[in-house]
């Protein structure tokens, strides 16, 4: 199998194999190193002594040979094999310090791109998440990351050393012969050849070995979640998912192979050029010592400077492979940052104001359908990234109701209607399209995202829950809580008897995305976080959805007395739920179909009153999400 079909395999598609370094990454890796200047400037210094001490060695061991151990002056040879000593000591102090420079620079740049592009990241509208593959992400911050870190600490200790004593010592050798310096300098361009061969190879050998170690890391990131983990015992799949990744890391071996053999091909083709160009010195060297053109002393000299030579350009010639894995590395980590958010906040944003009565919300002529794949994600960071055509579809058409502050407004009907949709849309997880969005009489595309995600407190039906403590959990929304706050917030969710009863009560680990939980448990706890966090708007997407009847009327009793007060957009399927909200939008299709009371609508027997005959054909009834009681007694006067 050639190189090229490797790629292609490896890649899937063009895009991962045949991708080439674009224009400017130089230039962009070079900005990063800005607050490293003073680094890099003690470093060239050591690396600049560091290279003289190179030149200086072999004309020391000419003097030695020339004027100590031919003319037999002892002193001159005790004189200068100290010098030659004392030089290889100060040497070994430089190259603790280049050791330690450009590790301090590689690790401070890296520290930099990593947390750029994870805060980067963190600001991608949702779609972003729901499309890319979480382990080719991680792969992509941690893999990448990591290799550019390490090629670059050794680009900053060989190749800067190397270019300097590769200038240092040509201009001695020069100074010494200037015959067997041409000789040398004919043979350099052979040096070259091979990296120019073999480098355009190399580098897409190392982005598909890249992009296969995603796949990997998307694998097992996928099959180690308990939830993956789950369906494959369900479906009794081990087998398959072992051969799977048998297929991925088999690939991953043949790139590994393919690139460790170019590599060694480098090393192998520079190793022979540089015995054939010693040879070749002592040859034309040697020949001009025996007619008396120059002392044996300068042929040494040569023949050692030649050495100290070749062997920074074989550094020089093995460091492309380093310099590709940077270039690469970065490129990809760009690729990444250059990746705008849909949703960002725009320049003089101004706060919500906080405190005062609860603002309303508002919708007016709002239209909205999801951006296409090529706006929110990038092919390389899924798995099966197929061409897809623009999604002409609206989700939301011309929209507009209002939410009056403090009131319980209940958003019903059928599946894929848009209600989710309506409620993304209030914390600004996507822009509307076209029309506006105002929470408290504010466009939310004004205002700072801070102060919008403080006001506005999201459930939603699946609860997601860290790998961590129940009390961690918690104090995410509200990380200056006291003991007495978590308890409060817990008993008013109906959890806390179950927490009290836990050996390690909140310091109990609720494990991977809170499967030690029931689902009920897992809401409850969400409930309790929503409820630490007190804001003014509350959305519930079918927060109820998984608890039992009895955990249902418990937690509906507790909500009664949490939403008072609070401006709240409810989400729900079972309307027994929401029979006492203020208003009730039956929304199917992106459009509300109708509005009113459930008294209203029952009476205008239309979609809802379909909806609700449906649910209740058998006459059961189960409770009821009750507004607060200045609300109740409003809806019983009518």
């Amino acid at each position: 199998m050639t190189t090229e079909d490797v790629i292609a395999v490896t890649s899937g598609s063009p895009p991962a194999g045949e991708q080439r370094i674009r224009p400017g990454t130089v230039r962009r890796i070079l900005s990063f190193g800005r607050p490293y200047r003073l680094s890099a400037g003690l470093l060239l210094a050591a690396t600049t002594l560091n290279a003289g001490i190179t030149v200086a060695v072999p004309l020391l061991f000419r003097l030695l040979i020339d004027d100590g151990i031919v003319a037999r002056d002892v002193p001159v040879v005790a004189r200068i094999s100290l010098a030659v000593a004392g030089l290889a000591v100060l040497s070994s102090l430089l190259g603790f310090a280049e050791a330690w420079y450009s590790a301090r620079i590689s690790q401070g740049l890296i520290q930099d791109l990593r947390t750029r592009v994870f805060d980067h990241v963190q600001r991608q509208p949702l779609g972003f998440f729901a499309r890319v593959q979480t382990g080719a992400l991680v792969s992509r911050l941690n893999t990448d990351v990591v290799g550019a870190q390490q090629a670059l600490a050794s680009l900053l200790s060989t190749v800067v050393p190397a270019a300097l004593t590769v200038v240092l010592v040509l201009a001695t050798m020069l100074y010494l012969s200037w015959t067997i310096t041409l000789a040398a300098l004919a043979a350099l361009p052979l040096f070259v050849l091979p990296g120019r061969v073999v480098g355009g190879r190399l580098q897409r050998l190392m982005r598909a070995h890249m992009q296969v170690n995603a796949e990997m890391g998307a694998l097992m990131n996928e099959r180690f979640d308990m939830g993956g983990a789950l369906l494959a015992k369900l479906y009794g799949r081990p087998g398959a998912e072992a051969r799977m990744f048998a297929g991925l890391a088999a690939r991953g071996r043949d790139l590994g192979a393919l690139t460790s053999v170019y590599g060694k091909v480098l090393l192998l083709s520079v190793t022979l050029l540089s015995s054939l160009a010693t040879a070749m010195v002592y040859g034309l060297g040697g020949g001009l010592v025996v007619h008396g053109a120059f002392r044996i002393g300068t042929l040494v000299a040569l023949a050692t400077l030649l050495t100290r030579l070749l062997g920074p350009i074989n550094q020089l010639s093995g460091a492309q492979a380093s310099v590709l894995i940077v270039l690469v590395s970065y490129d990809r980590l760009f690729e990444l940052l250059d990746l705008e958010p849909l949703v960002a906040e725009k320049p003089g944003a101004v706060a919500l104001p906080s405190g005062g009565t609860a603002p309303e919300v508002e919708f007016e002529g709002v239209s909205f359908r999801y951006p296409d794949a090529a706006d929110i994600s990038l092919a390389s960071l899924e798995s099966i990234a197929v061409p897809e055509r623009s999604d002409t579809t609206w989700t939301l058409r011309d929209l507009s109701f209002r939410v009056p502050g403090g009131t319980l407004t209940a958003l019903v009907g059928p599946s894929g209607g848009g209600k989710t949709t309506i409620t993304h849309l209030v914390p600004r997880l996507y822009d509307a399209v076209n029309g506006t969005v105002r929470v408290g009489g504010h466009d939310v595309r004004d205002l700072t995202l801070e102060s919008l995600r403080e006001t506005v407190g999201v459930v939603t039906q699946d609860a997601y829950l860290f790998h961590d403590t129940i009390r961690g959990n918690l104090a995410y929304a509200r990380p200056d809580a006291c003991e007495e706050d978590l308890v409060d917030a817990c008993r008013a969710a109906q959890i806390w008897d179950l927490i009290a009863s836990l050996p390690n009560g909140l310091d109990t680990v609720v494990g991977d995305r809170g499967y030690r939980l029931s689902g009920g448990e897992k809401q409850r706890v969400a409930m309790a976080r929503l409820l630490l966090k007190a804001p003014p708007v509350v959305i519930l997407d079918e927060a109820t959805a998984h608890l039992d009847s009895d955990s249902e009327a418990a937690l509906q009793r507790a909500l009664d007395g949490a939403l008072a007060g609070r401006t709240s957009l409810v989400i729900a399927h079972r309307l027994s739920t929401v029979r006492e909200a203020d208003q009730i939008l039956v929304v199917d299709g992106g459009r509300v179909r109708e509005r009113g009371t459930h008294r209203e609508l029952l009476a205008r027997d239309g979609l809802y009153a379909e909806l609700y005959r449906t649910q209740f054909a058998d006459q059961a009834t189960t409770g009821t999400l009750r507004p607060p009681a200045r609300r109740r007694r409003h809806h019983e006067s009518r």
